[in-house]
């Protein structure tokens, strides 16, 4: 039976995900760990992750994960979630500057205020509900239509050094990154355990997914 390792640290709705993966193919066994060994040994891996960067980043090296992480991205398929995903570039503006993880090259970076849309009505900070994402080709868009909307919440968003890791886009109002694929890695901006059938698919890709 293949395992996905839904990686613990203190911060995310992570029972949320692991049933929503399990909802996409019961099959599967998932389960929640903040165990080094655990995670290195199952077959896929997801970092999930709400709240302050700078939380994330201490409550990481708290734990220990760290390496951990950094070795699960080099090894297997591996995929982040929202802070998940944030976390694996290099450095992120909240909390005055904070070194993350630097798996994928590139920077988090606040929303401009003010933003506003095409009519000047003033966008609200963080981004919040449904947006359309324009896809990248790539193996997790499988069955997932074009502009599909999947649901976000966040304040920062990724801006790769690479344009090459970038696997889809939405529009709030400018474009920016709300998907970055690398490798065995994929990760997301949006909650596609929020997300309904687009999400779910998507974490179905995952799991049928070899890197």
């Amino acid at each position: 039976m293949s395992s996905v390792a839904v990686i613990d640290y203190g911060m995310g709705n992570l029972h949320s995900i692991a049933k929503a993966l399990q909802y996409a193919d019961s099959s599967v066994n998932v389960f929640v760990t903040a165990d080094g060994d655990d995670i290195l040994s199952a077959d896929r891996v997801v970092f999930p992750g709400v709240g302050a960067i700078r939380d994330c980043m201490y409550s990481l090296k708290q734990s220990g994960l760290i390496q951990i992480i950094k070795e699960a991205a080099k090894a297997k398929p591996f995929l982040g979630i929202c802070l998940g995903m944030q976390a694996l570039l290099t450095d992120h503006e909240e909390n005055g500057h904070t070194q993350t993880l630097n798996i994928i090259p590139g920077h988090v970076v606040r929303f401009t205020e003010p933003l506003q849309d095409q009519s000047g009505a003033t966008l609200k900070i963080p981004h919040m509900g449904w947006n359309q994402v324009r896809q990248m080709q790539h193996p997790l868009w499988e069955n997932i239509p074009q502009d599909s909307r999947f649901y976000f919440v966040h304040s920062y968003y990724a801006r790769p050094d690479d344009q090459a890791t970038i696997a889809g886009i939405t529009d709030y109002p400018k474009a920016f990154t709300c998907a970055l694929a690398a490798n065995n890695i994929f990760a997301v901006q949006f909650h596609p355990e929020k997300s309904q059938t687009a999400g779910l698919q998507l974490l179905k890709n995952f799991l049928h997914w070899d890197g």
